[in-house]
């Protein structure tokens, strides 16, 4: 009994940080991407196929939504039966990443769409339609522009985080209001490192995903401007 009282609180104290670690482990793994995880979606993708006619087990979008945003995975139609269930940062079990599908038509293929860049769009846009009106800044292309964020009450310009190169990506904005990412900078370097032969008028951003686990999330379509061979936005 006075062994028992000796190590009592020892356990107590190791219990009470068992219970403060499992959620920060827990929040590090929702927030990583893994291969073995897009692998084993992947597989389970597949399999559903298969046995389902060429069907694709996908949420319905209307047509208008953008092609990178446009085929998410839905997890109920694979788990359990082909996957025991959504894996660990997806968003459906608390991660910070939603599972889509890209080439739905030649070869479905599974990659990651950082969910941290739509919560950021998210209070860009509360704050615009609290100012009012969108405070336009510069030009950048046609019906593009970068925004005055201290009008909207940002002491510093928010960004995004690429998933390609780490580096920070600046928000732009659409004449009629839309927030998006603006991905130059990760294409400029692709160009640079793949010496793909890209051709004028075509989307470009390909090259971002097929060498990634990731799709550029809230992006504009670019194309390449031969005579620098720099990317710019494809015009429609």
């Amino acid at each position: 009994m006075n062994k028992f009282r000796f190590f009592l609180p020892f356990i107590l104290v190791l219990i009470t940080l068992t219970g403060c670690m499992y959620p920060e482990e827990k929040l590090v793994q929702n927030q990583v991407p893994y291969k073995d995880q897009l692998d084993s979606v992947q597989s389970a993708v597949e399999q559903f196929q298969e046995a389902n006619g060429g069907i694709l087990p996908i949420k319905t979008r209307d047509a208008e939504t953008p092609i990178y945003q446009k085929y998410p995975i839905d997890f109920k139609k694979i788990a359990p039966k082909y996957l025991s269930e959504p894996p660990g940062n997806a968003y459906e079990n608390g991660g910070i990443f939603q599972y889509v599908l890209v080439d739905v038509e030649e070869n479905p293929t599974v990659k990651l769409l950082d969910l941290r860049i739509a919560e950021t769009i998210r209070e860009i846009k509360m704050r615009i339609e609290a100012n009012g009106y969108p405070p336009f800044k510069d030009q950048i292309a046609d019906n593009i522009y970068t925004l005055d964020f201290k009008k909207i009450g940002y002491k510093q310009e928010p960004v995004a985080t690429s998933p390609f190169t780490n580096q920070n990506l600046h928000f732009i904005i659409s004449t009629d209001g839309e927030i998006f990412v603006d991905y130059r900078s990760d294409l400029y370097q692709a160009i640079k490192s793949t010496k793909l032969d890209l051709n004028e008028g075509e989307d470009i951003r390909h090259i971002l995903v097929n060498e990634s686990m990731f799709v550029p999330a809230y992006s504009l379509p670019y194309t390449i401007d031969k005579s620098t061979s720099e990317p710019i936005f494809l015009e429609k």
